[in-house]
C-alpha cells in the first residue's frame, strides 16, 4: 500500500491509473486510520489556513519584529498592477505569494509547514497563483497539496527536509520539488512528468546551505522561498513541454541527502557561517539581540 520511491510512486499510478494525488489519499487512509471524508476535510482546513496567510501577506505592510523582513509581497502586487514585469504576470504573483506566507510566518502568523515553517510559501505561493490560470477547482487545489504530499512524504522518508539536517537544499529544495510535481498533475500532466519536474526543480538547488541571518528563519528564507516559487514553475513548465531529466528523482534524492550529510554544521541553520557570518548579517544579530549569541 505505502510507496517508498517515486518509481514506486509513479509505477503504482500507472499500474492503476490513477493520479499521484489520490494514491496519497488512499496512502493517507491507510497510515492514519481515518476515512476519506476525514482525510478530505484535514487537507482543506490546510488548504484555508494557506489561502488566509496569502490574503493577509499581500495586504499588510508591517514588518516582523526583528526588522529583517515584511512589506515585500505588498511592493511585489503593487508592482504587479504598476508595471509589466520581466519575468511574466503569474511567475511574479507566484514569487509574491510565496513572499506573503513567509511573512506572515515571521510575523509569527499561522501558516501551514510545507514542509517546514521557512519553505512554507512555495506550494501555497505557486498554488495560488497558478489556480486561477488553470481555472482549478477546490477539489483540484486540495488535490495539489495530496500531490505534494506524496513528493515530500518520499523526501522525508529518504533524505531530509529540515535546514539544520541538509541545509536549505533539504528544505526550500524540497518544498520546490513538492510544487513543481503539483503543478504538472493540475496542469494535467502525468505522474512521469511530475517526477521529472521534481528532479528539474530539486537538481538545481542541490548543495544550497542554511544560513538564517542571527538565526531567525526570515534573511535569506523568506527570498529563498521567492526563488524556489519560481525555479519550481520552470521546472514544472519544462517537464511538461517532455523535458526529462537524465538522473532519475530518486538519485537526486539520495544525492541530496549524501551532500547534506557532507555540509559542515555551520551551514545547516547554526547561524554560524554562510550569509549569517558576513558583517551585516553579525551587525543584524547585534541590533536584535543586544550582543552576539553564543
Amino acid at each position: 500500500m505505502v510507496f517508498r520511491t517515486i518509481a514506486e510512486l509513479v509505477e503504482r499510478c500507472v499500474a492503476e491509473n490513477k493520479k499521484i494525488s489520490e494514491v496519497m489519499i488512499e496512502t493517507e487512509i491507510y497510515q492514519s486510520g481515518r476515512n476519506r471524508e476525514e482525510v478530505w476535510k484535514l487537507m482543506d482546513d490546510n488548504l484555508t489556513i494557506m489561502e488566509q496567510a496569502v490574503k493577509r501577506g499581500i495586504v499588510e505592510e508591517e514588518r516582523s519584529r526583528s526588522g529583517l523582513t515584511g512589506g515585500d509581497a505588498v511592493l511585489l502586487q503593487r508592482y504587479l498592477k504598476e508595471k509589466e514585469p520581466l519575468s511574466g504576470r503569474i511567475l511574479l504573483d507566484a514569487v509574491s505569494k510565496s513572499v506573503a506566507t513567509n511573512e506572515v510566518n515571521a510575523k509569527m502568523g499561522t501558516i501551514c509547514a510545507t514542509p517546514t515553517a521557512g519553505s512554507a510559501g512555495i506550494v501555497p505561493g505557486t498554488l495560488f497563483a497558478v489556480a486561477p490560470k488553470l481555472q482549478a477547482t477546490r477539489e483540484q487545489m486540495i488535490r495539489y497539496l495530496f500531490t505534494s504530499g506524496a513528493i515530500g512524504l518520499v523526501i522525508a522518508n529518504n533524505a531530509f527536509i529540515s535546514g539544520a539536517a541538509g541545509g536549505c537544499q533539504a528544505e526550500v529544495g524540497s518544498a520546490t520539488a513538492m510544487a513543481a510535481a503539483s503543478m504538472v498533475e493540475m496542469a494535467g500532466g502525468s505522474p512521469q512528468q511530475s517526477a521529472e519536474a521534481l528532479s528539474i526543480a530539486m537538481k538545481n538547488l542541490l548543495g544550497l546551505v542554511c544560513d538564517p541571518v542571527a538565526g531567525l528563519v526570515e534573511a535569506p528564507c523568506v527570498k529563498r522561498n521567492a526563488m524556489g516559487a519560481a525555479l519550481a514553475m520552470t521546472a514544472a513548465d519544462m517537464a511538461l513541454a517532455g523535458i526529462k531529466s537524465i538522473i532519475p528523482a530518486d538519485e537526486v534524492i539520495e544525492t541530496m541527502y549524501q551532500i547534506g550529510c557532507s555540509m559542515p554544521s555551520s551551514l545547516r541553520e547554526t547561524a554560524l557561517g554562510g550569509l549569517a557570518a558576513t558583517p551585516t548579517g553579525k551587525e543584524h544579530e547585534r541590533r536584535i539581540f543586544g550582543s552576539l549569541k553564543d
